[in-house]
């Protein structure tokens, strides 16, 4: 009897150590309010980021890859969840939680025998579930902190949480960077030997939506400072993995949660808001070095992961795998990407849909302008565009659609011949078929995932000119988000 016993636990170990033998690891990398443009390897000529360029290199680089929301935690929310901000409930607003009855995937692979830890910025609540009730599985076995001494980006953490890691067990880390959100650590906590040298604004090519002064062009390179700081503990993560023999059975991703903190950027739709960097490796990528100009959304990373750890994707998913662009990067997974701009400091309700050449917006409060979140706001950058026009210095058509209200309630861009998407082309009539198709797919988005366009939502918060608070609780202008008033948390149909 012993014996058989023994036996039994025999077979069972051996299972456990195959198991996780054959499992890969994961480890995705997230920083805070950087553009996709704002990187060597996608064209920048000033940022140093030889460490993702290389990566690069190594992997798969992604030119149409899209946020769901171009604002911290509805942004992280919907990666963690792999759902759009409207259908996680609260979560679609800056600051709020997650319905509590859904799952995140770092759940869903701890329930799969992973361990699974965060370093760094967080940003993801879940709404506490109702007595009687049992919620789904949290998502970390561990979290690190934010910040150590010296160093206020949030990799502090990054290479102990690899070191950490059990060695029993596959692992998913989820490293998050508080770079390059204002208000501008790096600039005091600068190492040189690590970083290089700092930026002289007076080198630098300013985005089009800028006025050149000489506040503007240290606050922009304050930014590009932190952009490079991350960059470097990117390059620590690889390092490590690399020496650990880790990286050959390691899938990797670097992406950003929304545009940089700049006018005309963060919490915007267009691109400079919306379009995100993605870069991956891993053992299945069949053309390391490749570039694909596949259309995707950061809901897509949820089925992926799951379905590189041999797991059933989860009906309360709204993405697709990204699998078959690692096998060949001409494929196609979607004919189109969706997003959303919800309450982030100020009142907004906005929807978008891209088809990979095309860019469609619905402005759902066009009587607002879209000047961006608080902080950027009250930025030498902001201050500077509000002074030319209240001076009435005479604008750039982009630098005065910062401050344009009222808006039109519709938006067409051609983003092969517009990047920076500044011809709206709604009102042609060369284009009405165009309009026609993408108002259908958005409506038709809409409808399948309960979306709403609530009479009244949440208020401004901050001041538009300013970006002083303008409230003393959270009560004083949150209302219920778009989709609760149709149940929209407990939709899971993609919209497609």
């Amino acid at each position: 009897m012993i014996q058989k016993s023994l036996l039994a636990l025999a077979v069972l170990f051996s299972a456990f150590i195959g198991y996780t033998a054959d499992k890969p690891n994961f480890v995705f990398i997230i920083s805070d309010d950087i553009s996709y443009d704002d990187l060597g390897c996608y064209g920048s000529i000033d940022a140093r980021t030889p460490h993702i360029d290389s990566l690069a290199e190594e992997g798969l680089l992604f030119t149409n890859a899209y946020l769901t929301a171009s604002s911290c935690s509805p942004s992280r929310s919907s990666i963690i969840t792999g759902r759009y901000p409207h259908n996680n409930g609260d979560a679609s607003e800056l600051h709020r939680a997650i319905s509590w009855h859904i799952p995140s995937f770092p759940g869903m692979l701890r329930d799969a025998g992973y361990y699974t830890a965060l370093a760094g910025k967080d940003h993801m609540t879940w709404h506490p579930a109702p007595e009687g009730e049992t919620p789904p599985t949290e998502p970390f076995d561990k979290k690190y902190g934010t910040k150590v001494k010296g160093n206020s980006g949030g990799h502090g953490y990054w290479v102990e949480a690899i070191e950490e890691s059990p060695a029993d067990q596959p692992f998913f880390l989820w490293l998050a960077a508080l770079d390059a959100h204002r208000a501008w650590d790096g600039d005091r906590e600068w190492k040189e030997d690590l970083y290089g040298p700092m930026y002289n604004p007076e080198s630098l090519t300013l985005p089009p939506a800028f006025i050149d002064t000489p506040e503007t062009r240290q606050d922009f390179a304050s930014y590009l400072n932190e952009v490079t700081r991350f960059d470097y503990f990117v390059g620590q993560v690889v390092d490590r993995l690399k020496e650990k023999d880790l990286f050959k059975n390691t899938y990797l991703f670097v992406v950003a949660d929304n545009g940089r903190p700049f006018p005309r950027a963060k919490t915007r739709l267009i691109d400079d808001g919306m379009k995100t960097y993605f870069i991956a490796t891993g053992p299945s990528i069949q053309n390391p070095g490749a570039r694909t100009d596949s259309l995707i959304s950061v809901i897509d990373i949820a089925p992926t992961i799951l379905e590189l750890a041999g797991l059933e994707k989860a009906e309360t998913l709204q993405g697709r795998s990204l699998t078959p662009i690692y096998e060949d990067p001409t494929a196609s997974i979607r004919p189109y990407a969706f997003s959303e701009h919800n309450w982030h400091d100020y009142e907004a309700h906005g929807r978008s849909v891209r088809d990979g050449r095309w860019l469609y917006i619905e402005n759902n409060r066009p009587n607002l302008a879209l000047q961006g979140p608080a902080d950027s706001v009250g930025s030498p950058t902001f201050q500077d565009i509000l002074a030319a026009a209240e001076s009435s210095e005479p604008l750039t058509p982009i630098q005065a659609d910062i401050l344009l209200a009222p808006r039109p309630e519709t938006e067409l861009y051609d983003m092969d011949g517009d990047p920076h998407q500044i011809s709206n082309l709604a009102e042609s009539t060369e284009y009405t078929d165009i309009k026609r198709s993408l108002s259908e797919a958005l409506a038709k988005w809409t409808e399948k995932t309960a979306d709403s366009v609530p009479e009244e939502i949440s208020l401004d918060g901050f001041d538009r000119e300013t970006g002083k608070k303008t409230f003393k609780t959270r009560e004083d202008y949150q209302r219920p988000p778009a989709g609760a008033d149709k149940g929209a948390d407990k939709v899971n149909e993609d919209g497609l």
